[in-house]
């Protein structure tokens, strides 16, 4: 068994229709030290993140203080926007996420369902404690599997919150739900 925590970035210096990789605000870089100094007790341990931009610079002030390189990797981005959304410009991308809220996994699109098979499967391969650097619909994506519940915004994820699961033979199970965001994202 191993615990992964999924920590949500800090905030971004732009919303997600505005900027497709924007780094971390002033506030954003602030809140990830401080969330370094949270994290600190519990490794050092492999660290993941996403490639995007802000997820990695949330991850930095921990690598730093552990000595760590974390390990990017795909599996922990976005959710990918369906073609059809994506050719329509970075605009159209914020009403769709919007619309997710609402929605179940089986309905979506096959590029939808085989990004979040794909984060579950790496999630379930963590052998060891494990600290993720990652994003709103990734946490939504786990605590769905965790939760068997096919919905797919199953919480709120405030920025820089700390989500916990665990890795077992059997699937994912939920130990501990990180803080909701005060308003709501999707």
């Amino acid at each position: 068994m191993a615990r992964l925590y999924l920590v949500r970035h800090a905030k971004a210096a732009a919303r997600f229709d505005e900027d497709p990789d924007p780094s971390l605000s002033e506030e954003g870089k602030e809140a990830a030290v401080d969330l370094a100094l949270q994290l600190e007790s519990l490794g050092p341990i492999p660290i993941y993140t996403s490639p995007m931009e802000r997820a990695r610079e949330t991850a930095l002030p921990l690598a730093n203080r552990w000595g760590v390189i974390p390990e990017v990797s795909a599996a922990f981005s976005e959710i990918p926007t369906p073609p059809e959304i994506a050719q329509q410009g970075i605009k159209a991308r914020g009403p769709w996420l919007q619309q997710l809220a609402g929605q179940r996994y089986p309905a979506q699109p096959p590029i939808i369902r085989a990004w979040r098979e794909g984060l579950i499967g790496m999630l379930r391969s963590c052998r060891s404690d494990t600290i993720v650097f990652t994003h709103f619909m990734v946490i939504n994506a786990a605590l769905s599997a965790a939760l068997n519940d096919d919905r797919m915004v199953v919480s709120q994820p405030d920025y820089c919150s700390c989500t916990v699961i665990e890795a077992t033979s059997r699937g994912l199970n939920l130990l501990t739900r990180g803080l909701e965001a005060a308003t709501k994202v999707l």
